[in-house]
Order: C-alpha cells, then structure tokens, then sequence
C-alpha cells in the first residue's frame, strides 16, 4: 500500500504562493521572509513538549550520557551542524555530542539515494553507536516519518535510551515510536515541499535550545558567558580575555597573565585572580567544583 504523502501539512502546495515564479526579487524575498517569521511562534507553542524533554536530557547528561542526533538530508545536517560546534563553544569531546546521519558521513555533502528509507540501517546504526539507558537519541524528520529515523528511535528506546522524536507535521509515525514527540506545526513551505525552509529553521531554533540548555545547565556558562570554549583562533582569545576581566574584575593585563598560565582556561583563570590561588590550588577547586565556575567562587 502506498503512503499518502500529500496528506503531509509539509508538502501540501499553499495557493498563497502560487504565483512564485512570477515574483520580483523584492517580492520574493518579503514573501519568504513573512514565512520565516511564523516559524518562533510554531516553535512557542510546542515549548510545552520541548521543555520536559530538554529537563530529562540534562538529567541524563549529568549521569554522563551522550547526545545523539538522528536524521536523514537536511535534518541530519542540520543536526550534524549543531553537533560539531558543541566543541568549540563547550568544550566538550567529539563523543558527548554527535549526529548520525543517513547514508554516512558523505551524505552530508552527497546526497545518497534510498538512505532514508533504509530501517535496517537506521536501528544498526543505533547498534553500531552502542546507545545505552545514559544517552539521549533525537530522531530529527521534518514529515515525522522517515523511515531510517523512526526505526533509529525505536531501537534506542528499546536499548533503554531516552528518545525525542522532532517534526513537523501532526500525528507524526516519529512522535509515537519516541518517548518524547515534539511537533512544531510550520505548515506548507513557499516552495512546496522544500522543508530545508521553514521546517529547517525550526528545527534548528529547537536544537539550539536542546544542545545550549543542556550545557547550561551542567556548568558549562557562567551567567551568559560560555567559560568553556576552546580559544582556538584570535578571535575566542580575546572573547576570553573579555570574560575574565568581566567576571574577575581584573585589568587586559592581569586578565591575559592568568590566561597565559592557564593555557587560556577561562574559569582557572577566573579563580586565580579573585580567589588568589596558584594554578594548581584553582585547578583543584574547579574540579571540587564539578567545574562549575559559581559554585567555586561561592564555596569558602
């Protein structure tokens, strides 16, 4: 039997767009940009599925479990994306946080034809990542019903994992096979079916919560400073240097001595200046701290 895609809100044809290829530039572009503007409000209204969610992710994390995203074409690099700047921004290892993506690293660049629709490959690849009851498993699929993303879901709910299922469409096969549905209803795109639009911008705004929260949450930001980057360019090292003068109230001085002998680790150096610790001493309280910068400034 053959599945009705067109019964999909992501792939019905929006009369309002009819006349698409008739548009000026100026014209397309204020369209597009009408649509793109629904899409926060989409995402508001699905807060109240996306919130348990994000809470029972930290919770794991904070046990030592791994994020793992799960998609197919544009949802898988969209979750690829975000996976690979948790790094720099965190400082996290590639391991904690990463993307598995249908039809393999090349699909990213290269489309591979049928990957998604490959179930078997979808659950080995669940295999294949040894998921546990620790990990988290977001399948990503903006029609709610690719096949190698749902079936990626339901082994890793059956290997104990917490499971996420993000689409857009309601009623979605993906929200049933997850322990946690997360819809955000954007409706059709401007050009019919194109879900690397507005489903792809809601998907993204959804994982930028997930990935950043979570990280907030296990001491990863001090305020809103991110304290846990890699200064692996000119550019982050100067972001450091501004945040250990701001949270230290220290001179571009002393703020880059104690960088410089931290190897421009930004809480180390924090705790140094206001604290007056040698290296070692900061380095043992951050630690103490389960490296949460507050809660080593505040212990006596």
């Amino acid at each position: 039997m053959t599945e009705n895609l067109s019964a999909l809100a992501t792939e019905v044809s929006d009369p309002r767009f009819a006349d698409l290829d008739r548009m000026s530039v100026a014209e397309l572009a204020q369209t597009m940009n009408e649509a793109d503007a629904t899409v926060p409000a989409a995402v508001q209204r699905a807060l109240p599925r996306i919130v348990p969610a994000i809470e029972a992710t930290a919770q794991r994390m904070a046990l030592g479990g791994r994020l793992v995203y799960v998609g197919a074409g544009t949802p898988g690099r969209i979750g690829v994306l975000d996976a690979s700047e948790c790094p720099p921004t965190f400082s996290t290892p590639p391991e904690l946080v990463f993307a598995i993506m249908a039809g393999g690293p090349r699909a990213i660049v290269n489309p591979v034809e049928g990957a998604e629709d490959d179930a078997d490959a979808g659950a080995a690849a669940i295999d294949a990542a040894d998921i546990g009851p620790l990990d988290t498993v977001i399948g990503i699929a903006s029609s709610g019903r690719t096949p190698y993303v749902v079936a990626a879901v339901r082994r890793a709910r059956e290997r104990g994992a917490l499971t996420v299922g993000l689409s857009c469409n309601a009623g979605a096969v993906l929200s049933e096979a997850a322990e946690h549905g997360i819809e955000v209803e954007v409706g059709p795109e401007v050009l019919s079916g194109s879900t690397r639009l507005k489903s792809g911008t809601a998907q993204k705004l959804v994982l930028n919560m997930f990935s950043t929260i979570v990280m907030v949450r296990q001491g990863k930001a001090y305020g809103n400073l991110m304290v846990d980057l890699k200064a692996t360019n000119h550019k982050l090292r100067e972001r450091a240097i501004r945040m250990v003068q701001t949270i230290a109230d220290a001179t571009r001085e002393g703020a880059v001595g104690a960088l410089e002998a931290s190897e421009f680790d930004v809480k180390v150096a924090a705790i140094m200046l206001m604290r007056e610790d040698d290296l070692a001493a900061a380095r043992e309280r951050i630690a103490s701290a389960n490296g949460r910068l507050r809660t080593a400034l505040e212990e006596d």
